[in-house]
């Protein structure tokens, strides 16, 4: 019995959902309620240099105030923009080889037929 005394447990419906054994692990695992969506596409380059710029003008806007910063044992906040700066330096790498191994398979794709 549950801990409401009527055999459900409290909060649900009384009914558990149905699992099935995970290929890799072995374990129980819940069945997805939905297929996954489609990955979106979109300006994803414009958007990571988007956010480089976004991440090292506010490591910039910081750093005169290094002082209070230290001060007040809030220097993380500083250190933190300069790090999404150079993370957004390798997203730009990352998305631009993708983006250019895409256009490569699509070219591949129509001139091969």
């Amino acid at each position: 019995m549950g801990p409401r005394g009527d055999g459900r447990q409290a909060g649900g419906s009384g009914r558990t959902a149905p699992t099935y054994t995970a290929p890799m692990t072995g374990s129980p695992t819940r069945y997805p309620q939905r297929e996954a969506p489609e990955p979106l596409e979109g300006p994803v380059v414009g958007t990571i240099v988007g956010g480089t710029i976004i991440w090292f003008v506010l490591f910039l806007v910081q750093l005169p105030f290094y002082g209070w910063f230290s001060d007040h044992g809030h220097t993380w906040w500083i250190w933190t923009c300069l790090a999404g700066a150079g993370l957004g330096l390798i997203g730009i790498w990352y998305v631009r080889g993708r983006d250019a191994a895409l256009k490569r398979a699509a070219a591949e794709g129509t001139s091969g037929t």
